[in-house]
């Protein structure tokens, strides 16, 4: 792939790229990997390893490969495989026929460790996963060897070959490392290697009673794969060396594979949001959400299904850029990204929420107008469309009030206002609910001169509202997301331990008697509006409802913007 300067992405993993290929390291190549673990869908933080190690390969010529980091049965599903192998193609990247997993190697990877055991560099231990952590030390203790450390190479030989034959207990041994139990580095104190496992493995079936553990495991995985960049987050910069000390103590065709190169960035968070796998794993097994896809959820796929576009994750990802310090992006910036995208393509269409009966009391009968309304001010190639005006309407009840405040500019009694795209209407008498008095209807007169070409069309009142024609309408069902907490950092226990009981009550509100312009009777699923004054919209994958079913995606107000214009 032929790349200039003005293609390549700014940033230290860049850098070093470059610096890399002058220097002819790994022969100029970069190849790169995105290594998902299929325990769970993938949310907005992965999209950022995604977007990055997809692009630097994309912006050098290089290479990326999507690898599933199967090592641990008991946790994966081929669901969860089929969903990230969706996610990443809907953001805009391939693989090619670059699809591996960690089981590829399974063999290769045993191999190895008899291998590391043959050196003298790992034993098998039978302490107790309690015992382990007991031996280990801490920050400020060394740790002591196992009494098992010494066991000679053809006793761990033994051990190890009838642990994979499955002659022990689940827990009962593993094979570490033996590395340096004095280490400053927790990470290097003689690690587990293998433990055994009963459980069924969604590609190796039960073939396998043992499992490599992931940090053995990755790095011999992107070995095998000629990885030049392995590019993770902040998390596994202690274990770097593992990395390092894993390549360098076995042996494998180095002169051909060549040696990769791990880097950590900086891990995405964002406020009003967590982003810890786990505890999405949890809002869905425990019903605080409907499901992975969820659009509460910062799932890629509740990401998507709320009508977030690929276009605007990946603007948003290369906005907050790659650093080496962790920190938290107001999750106003990710809206803000999506604005600016469907501004553009977002076709503007009419639809009320909470409609209130408008009936104009001089407008004939059964007479139905087809008027012109621009499809998207903001892309001139957008065009127009028809739309219906009949004697019956329905406007926003908020559009209305019987006893306004002074800057109310909207519908009242003896007040006037424009119908967007259509004529001047001006309210006559309201009729109300005679049991609770609430307002059921409007009888309202219009100016039949006031629409455009009219001989009062350019005649100015402060008001201007949607509608849309009782007769033509859809009904249809409008969900209302806010975010998933009320808490600005849900993950902080200074505001309490439980980041459930940070939920908000209110984040999403279904709105079941809304009517719509005729033109989005069969709009598809997927589909984006822009709702004029309301938002933008995104019909619904869900089939459980009669009437369609649209998600706001975000508001009109965009905070980011504002706080940015300030700034200047």
């Amino acid at each position: 792939m032929n790349t200039t300067n003005a293609d390549l992405p700014v940033n230290f993993i860049q850098n070093i790229i470059k610096e890399d290929r002058e220097t002819g390291k790994n022969q100029g190549r970069v190849h790169t990997r995105f290594p998902p673990e299929p325990n769970g869908y993938l949310h907005i933080g992965h999209a950022k390893s995604i977007c990055l190690n997809f692009g630097l390969a994309l912006a050098n010529g290089g290479l990326c490969n999507l690898r599933f980091d199967d090592t641990n049965p008991s946790k994966e599903e081929i669901e969860y495989v089929e969903s990230i192998k969706a996610d990443v193609k809907w953001l805009g990247f391939d693989w090619d026929e670059r699809m591996f997993y960690a089981s590829d190697y399974f063999e290769e990877l045993y191999r190895f460790a008899v291998q590391l055991i043959k050196f003298g560099k790992a034993y098998v231990c039978d302490l107790s996963p309690e015992e382990i952590r007991s031996y280990r030390g801490t920050l400020t203790e060394k740790g002591k060897d196992s009494p098992y450390r010494n066991r000679s190479i053809e006793e761990n030989l033994d051990l190890f070959q009838r642990m994979r034959a499955g002659e022990f207990e689940d827990g009962s041994r593993v094979l570490r490392a033996k590395i340096d139990m004095a280490s400053p580095n927790l990470n290097m104190r003689d690690p587990v290697l293998y433990r055994i496992l009963r459980a069924h493995h969604h590609r190796t079936g039960d073939k396998w009673c043992i499992y490599p553990m992931y940090d053995y495991a990755h790095p011999l995985s992107d070995a095998l794969e000629s990885i030049t960049h392995s590019v993770c987050t902040l998390e596994f910069a202690d274990h770097r060396p593992l990395y390092d000390w894993v390549i360098e103590n076995v042996d494998y065709d180095s002169h051909l594979h060549g040696r990769p190169r791990q880097i950590e960035f900086a891990r995405l968070n964002l406020n009003y949001t967590v982003m810890s796998k786990r505890k999405l794993r949890e809002l869905v097994e425990q019903s605080y959400v409907d499901g992975w896809d969820d659009p509460r959820m910062p799932t890629i796929s509740g990401l998507r299904r709320r009508g977030y576009t690929a276009e605007s994750i990946r603007d948003f990802c290369e906005r907050i850029g790659v650093a080496k310090r962790d920190s938290v992006v107001d999750i106003a910036l990710l809206e803000h990204c999506l604005r600016e995208d469907l501004n553009h393509r977002a076709p503007r269409v009419m639809a009320v929420l909470r409609p209130l009966k408008i009936i104009i009391d001089n407008y004939p009968e059964g007479q139905v107008e087809w008027l012109e309304a621009e499809n998207n001010p903001e892309n001139p190639n957008a065009g127009t469309r028809k739309i219906p005006f009949s004697r019956v309407l329905y406007i926003e009840q908020e559009d209305f009030m019987e006893d306004p405040p002074k800057k109310f500019f909207r519908l009242a009694p003896g007040r006037e206002i424009r119908l967007k795209s259509a004529y001047i209407i001006k309210c006559e008498k309201l009729v109300k609910n005679e049991e609770n008095g609430e307002i059921i209807e409007l009888h309202c007169s219009y100016d039949p001169d006031s629409k455009s070409g009219g001989l009062t069309a350019g005649r100015k009142v402060k008001g201007t509202s949607h509608w849309v024609s009782a007769e033509h309408a859809v009904r249809a069902e409008v969900r209302i997301y806010d975010h998933l907490f009320v808490n600005e950092n849900p993950d902080d226990e200074d505001e309490g331990s439980d980041y459930k009981n940070k939920l908000n009550p209110q984040s999403r509100e279904i709105l079941g008697s809304c009517m719509l312009e005729p033109g989005l009777a069969d709009a598809s699923p997927g589909s984006h509006f822009q709702f004029l004054r309301q938002g933008y919209f995104c019909v619904d994958t869900d089939s459980s409802t009669e009437k369609p079913v649209f998600n706001r995606i975000v508001s009109l107000r965009d905070t980011w913007a504002k706080v940015q214009k300030g700034q200047k």
